[in-house]
């Protein structure tokens, strides 16, 4: 009941910006792939995946989860436009996207430690300001996670965008050997693996939670 009520929520919230920002950042640079599939929303249902939006998620022990990808056409891209620089603008947009909404959730949360002295930042309450707490710390902690998750190498996360600009031409036959196979490591890391960005994740999300204590 308890991730039906807060992970859920928060988790579609977070999702959909992610793929919004994926999206938005195309749009940016001239392709209106996503615009033209309904994708260009920040509506949750067009971007929810039975699996990782809702299965994963409320009856596993998995932090996090996922959404349809975003279509994104790079042939699409104005003119100009570098095709490798431009797909990994519109990869980065994610998880950008969800770094800037776990910052925003702790400052919402040291603004409301701070409109209630009784609540301390990040901790539990009561009532309205309890429920709300609760919620953007969630936010705090999901949006750290989804960030740094989808940065991994690992295709076909938004990391794998980033080594395939900058990679030289030597490694691309052994990366898209790699890339045949990645969802296999993929399903491994989820199930078995994501303690291993433990460290990162915890960094960041102490530091937002400072940042909530210093506006509070």
């Amino acid at each position: 009941m308890q991730r039906l009520l807060v992970v859920l929520p928060v988790l579609l919230l977070s999702l959909t910006v992610h793929e919004f920002a994926h999206a938005w950042a195309a749009r940016r640079l001239g392709d209106d792939t996503a615009m033209r599939m309904g994708r260009y929303t920040l509506n949750p249902l067009a971007h929810m995946d039975p699996i990782g939006t809702f299965f994963l998620p409320v009856f596993t022990n998995v932090p996090f989860g996922w959404a349809k990808p975003v279509p994104v056409n790079p042939g699409r891209f104005r003119r100009g436009v570098d095709l490798g620089k431009g797909m990994m603008f519109t990869a980065l947009a994610g998880p950008a996207s969800n770094f800037l909404l776990g910052i925003a959730s702790a400052i919402a949360l040291g603004v409301l430690a701070r409109v209630d002295p009784s609540l301390g930042a990040g901790e539990d309450g009561r009532g309205a300001s309890g429920i709300a707490a609760a919620f953007l710390f969630s936010m705090i902690q999901m949006n750290v996670v989804l960030a740094i998750f989808n940065l991994l190498p690992i295709p076909p996360l938004d990391g794998s965008r980033i080594v395939d600009a900058f990679l030289p031409a030597r490694f691309r036959p052994g990366w898209e050997t790699f890339s045949r196979y990645s969802m296999f490591l993929l399903l491994a890391f989820v199930f078995f693996g994501w303690r291993l960005i433990g460290g990162p994740v915890n960094t960041a999300i102490n530091w937002m939670i400072r940042l909530a204590s210093l506006i509070a």
